[in-house]
């Protein structure tokens, strides 16, 4: 089966935005992108020192960021905006006010029932920009049960898409990890793939190709996997939207719909 466009153009631009240019170009390059699309580099290195615009796109903070000492809050795992919030009814969360989807199906195959097991609970969607900081983090101490990955195709995941297209977030490639909280309640978190994202890359899973040949989903599990809260466990080279989906009663939010919010922002309480 051929390539959907969508995975075509990210590839392309993938090779763009790796490829090293003489200094002189890739200056230019970081530096109009930096202006263009308004990039607030406060604790990031100058725009010039990075080797290409993908590095550029996955830059590390130089200066570290204080995570609260609460271990019961719940964090921000992006810097993003949070296009949607709220419980999850009847196995359906909102990509966008009005247009709702089925959780079973973003899960995929590998996942059953959980509109059951997660019923009642909360839903909250980062939208990263291409302007945002691209590395994601535990929002709170996690035990990593599993992951599946899901190829698809990549629709930008941008306002007029998630008013207009029912089912983006099922529609394009994902990364579903399964996790447990210390008291046992489960946790999803679903990275979304979008237009020009080349990778979606995890950290403790180094056997996953996104935006590759792959057709089928890929399920692993794993044993004694714990990340704590503020973590980082990979990146978007390039922008994407990152959902969380937890128990009822396990996390109390406290976000707003097109709230701004930062890594390490304190979002809600851990029950």
């Amino acid at each position: 089966m051929k390539k959907h466009f969508t995975s075509v153009i990210s590839n392309g631009f993938g090779k763009f935005a790796s490829k090293e240019f003489s200094p002189f170009i890739q200056r230019f390059i970081n530096k109009a992108y930096v202006k263009l699309m308004g990039v607030n580099m406060f604790s990031f290195n100058d725009p010039s020192t990075y080797s290409s615009l993908n590095k550029l796109f996955i830059r590390a903070h130089e200066i570290p960021l204080l995570l609260p000492n609460d271990k019961s809050t719940f964090i921000s795992p992006v810097d993003a905006l949070i296009t949607d919030a709220g419980k999850i009814r009847e196995g359906k969360a909102y990509q966008i006010k009005g247009m709702s989807y089925d959780i079973n199906k973003l899960f995929g195959t590998y996942y059953e029932d959980m509109d059951k097991k997660l019923e009642g609970g909360e839903f909250i969607n980062f939208y990263l920009s291409p302007k945002d900081y691209h590395r994601y983090h535990m929002p709170m101490d996690l035990n990593i049960l599993s992951l599946t990955h899901i190829p698809g195709k990549l629709y930008p995941v941008n306002f007029p898409l998630l008013r207009n297209m029912k089912d983006l977030f099922i529609e394009n490639e994902r990364v579903v990890i399964e996790c447990r909280d210390k008291k046992g309640r489960l946790h999803m978190l679903v990275l979304v793939g979008a237009l020009n994202v080349g990778k979606m890359v995890v950290t403790f899973e180094k056997s996953i190709r996104t935006n590759s040949e792959l057709r089928d989903e890929k399920y692993y599990a794993y044993d004694k996997l714990e990340l704590e809260c503020g973590e980082l466990f990979g990146w978007f080279e390039m922008g994407s939207t990152i959902l969380t989906f937890s128990e009822e009663g396990s996390i109390l939010p406290d976000v707003k719909i097109n709230q701004k919010v930062s890594f390490t922002d304190i979002l809600g309480k851990v029950l």
